[in-house]
Parts: C-alpha cells; structure tokens; sequence
C-alpha cells in the first residue's frame, strides 16, 4: 500500500471517524468500567467484517491479515475517561457528570477503528499479522498489565507494538506528528499514601490530644531532603504530594492526616524508586514517632518508564517521514531529548517487546486551544483523525513489509 493510497483511505473516512470520536465523547467511562464503549467498539469491529475478541476485565483485539507469512505487530487505542466534570464549551459535551474524554482517548479509539477498517480493505496484502487493541484503564495503570496477563501478546506472539497519543494546548500546527526517539520517553509512575494518626481532641486543650496535622507537615517537609540531599545530582526522581486531607471543623484536632502523591523516576530498573520509596517510609515513621504519632506508608499502581526501540522507532520515523513530509518531526526537537513527566502504561508492553511512540498533535494553542490533557477545558481538534489512522495504518504495513 501506498502512502498516497493509505491517506487517500483515511481521508475519505474523515466525517464517520469524526462521528464515531463525538459519540464516544458524549458518553465517557472509566477504569475498567467501560461496558458501553467496549460494546460500541465491538459491534464496530464486527461490522467490519472482523471476529474481535474481549481479553482481560474489559479489553478488546482483533485481527487483520494473517493469510501472508509474516510477524505480527500490535497497534494500540486506549479506551478510557476521567473521573473530571468537563467545562468545555462543545456541542458534543459529556452527558455523564464527572466523567469526560479529558486526555484524547476518545481520539485513538476512533483513529483505530479508521486503521482496522482500511486494513480490512487490504487484508490480502498483509505480509503478517495486524493485531489491534482496544485498553481500558490507562489512566489507572491497570489496563495493559491486565490484557498482557490475559495473553495480549501471544496467540500470534507479537514481534513489535506501537501506540499513537494525541495532544493538545501545545505550540505545534494540528497534524505534526511526533516520534519518540530511542531510549527512555516518559517517567515511570508511582502511587503513595501517607496516615498519621494521633489522638483527636477539642482545639481549646490541644495539649490533651495528638495533632496529626502538625506531624504530618512536617513530613511533608522533611521528605523534601530526598531530593536535595540524598539523590545524586545525575539521578532522575521526583515525588509530589499532590492531596492532603485532615479534619471536618476549624475547632476540632483530629484523629488522622492522610498524604497521597507520586513518585516518578528514569530508571527503568526502578532502583531509584527503591531509595525514594525507603526513605520515604523510614522518614514518615520517624518524624511521625518525633511527633508521637503512629504513621502507616501504602505504595501502588506502579507503572513502569516507557523504553522505545531506537531501531523501531527508526523505522517509524522513515515511515512517517515519507507519508507527512515536512509535518513529520523527531520528538527530541521539541522535548530535547529528555522524557517526558507523564507517565503511559504502554510502557508495561515497552518492556516485552520492541515498543514506539507517537504523538499526534490534535490543536494548538496558536488556534484557541490553550488548555492541555486533564484539564476539565481542554478541546482536541478532530479534523486530524484521518491522520491518525493513516498512521496506525503506515506503521504497521511498513514494518511487516520490511521484517
């Protein structure tokens, strides 16, 4: 297939991709609950012509080609919201409050239903195998270990993965395309939860009580020294507190203070987070103790760092070259070769097999787009749809053709 050829496809399917992304929109779920959405992109599989499959708690694949000898590359959408009530002025708002498409992948999803059916098209031609998924739980870092438990990357064994990601709010004209270079691309991600629990009492007679929220302050303090002061200068790791919570009413001490952030680090064997997450318990319970508090430290959700192949990304990089042109960029020109703060649980399958990235920019803050992924404003341009699935499609007949 043609470059040509592909975007000519992907072009006449602009309006339905267009369709199928704002219906999608409307009627945004979350984590794994997503019974709706995985029974719209089903029947839209089927429709096709495909035999798609449910894997894991909520996850869906199909496949295309497989008639011609060949390996089999695996090309991924994620399927799910935010917990966010959106506050974007469209006319394609999201009907359930609290929820909303806030980070774009009601975007990829479309964009591979584009993909499947050009490949459908084409199906005789594949030299290989296309296997398509469609993840729940991205945002929770729970989907793709869950679909690889359940055999995403066997039954045919995949050679080589690939995930698109839109942006938006970013100073890039609508249908740059971005790959992430070889190497680490974004960080990996950590939750933590922090309980101090002292003694409730009234606010007149604190000497009678425990406070909890003065000890925890001061862990939150102290814990700041992990990083000026225990961390190699040459070492990548940051924690944020991103929640803290204690107490109902302005005159009453009470029982507990809790703490919830993050850790993220390059490492991609995680030795960093090791250190950061032992002297964040060691300092919690020892600054608590100071304070005569009992302190309780929860580690979870651990999402490992995205590693991309620097020959897969090579290759997608010509690919993409030779379809988009000038309109096709190195992702290191704009990141500086750094990764990214963010943080994609894709990186569990960069660590099975060889793994690319790219980014699809889908509105400029140039344009009016100015707020970015989670934020309860943000809008993405969906004219660029096409683009995408042109893409997916690119990618993956490129690198069966070629392996």
């Amino acid at each position: 297939m043609k470059s040509s050829e592909i975007l000519k496809e992907a072009k006449a399917l602009q309006q339905e991709l267009k369709e199928i992304r704002r219906r999608l929109h409307r009627y945004p779920e979350v984590g794994f609950d997503i019974p709706e959405t995985k029974k719209f992109v089903l029947q839209k599989l089927t429709e096709m012509g495909y035999a798609p499959q449910e894997l894991g708690k909520a996850g869906v694949i199909a496949l295309a080609g497989g008639k011609r000898q060949g390996g089999t590359i695996l090309l991924r959408a994620d399927m799910d919201g935010l917990p966010i009530r959106e506050e974007a002025d469209v006319e394609y708002k999201s009907t359930y409050d609290g929820k909303m498409h806030g980070c774009g992948h009601d975007m990829h999803t479309a964009m591979l239903l584009g993909a499947a059916k050009i490949l459908k098209n084409h199906e005789d031609e594949i030299k290989g195998t296309v296997k398509l998924e469609f993840q729940p739980a991205e945002e929770i870092f729970q989907g793709s270990p869950d679909m690889i438990r359940a055999g995403l990357l066997d039954n045919p064994h995949v050679d080589a993965a690939i995930m698109i990601h839109v942006t938006a709010g970013m100073p890039l004209p609508s249908g740059t395309v971005l790959v992430a270079g070889g190497g680490i691309s974004s960080t990996s991600c950590e939750q933590y939860h922090i309980t101090v629990k002292g003694r409730g009492g009234h606010g007149s007679t604190p000497h009678e009580a425990i406070d909890p929220i003065t000890a925890a302050a001061h862990i939150h303090i102290a814990l700041q020294e992990i990083n000026s002061r225990e961390l190699d200068g040459n070492q990548f790791g940051i924690f944020t507190t991103g929640r803290f919570e204690a107490g109902k009413a302005s005159n009453v001490i009470p029982d507990t203070a809790e703490m919830w952030g993050t850790i993220r680090t390059t490492d991609p064997d995680n030795e960093v987070g090791h250190i950061i997450k032992k002297r964040i318990k060691e300092i919690s319970e020892g600054v608590g103790s100071a304070f005569r508090c009992e302190v309780k430290t929860e580690f979870y959700d651990f999402c490992p760092c995205m590693v991309i192949n620097p020959e897969l990304s090579a290759d997608i990089m010509n690919y993409m070259k030779e379809m988009f042109g000038d309109k096709a960029l190195d992702m290191s020109l704009i990141s500086g070769g750094k990764a990214g703060g963010g943080s994609e649980d894709f990186a569990f399958v960069s660590h099975k097999v060889p793994t690319a990235s790219m980014f699809l920019a889908a509105g400029s803050s140039a344009d009016g787009y100015v707020f970015g992924q989670h934020h309860p404003k943000v809008r993405f341009d969906d004219s660029v749809l096409y683009l995408g699935s042109a893409a997916y499609v690119k990618s993956a007949v490129g690198w069966l053709n070629e392996h």
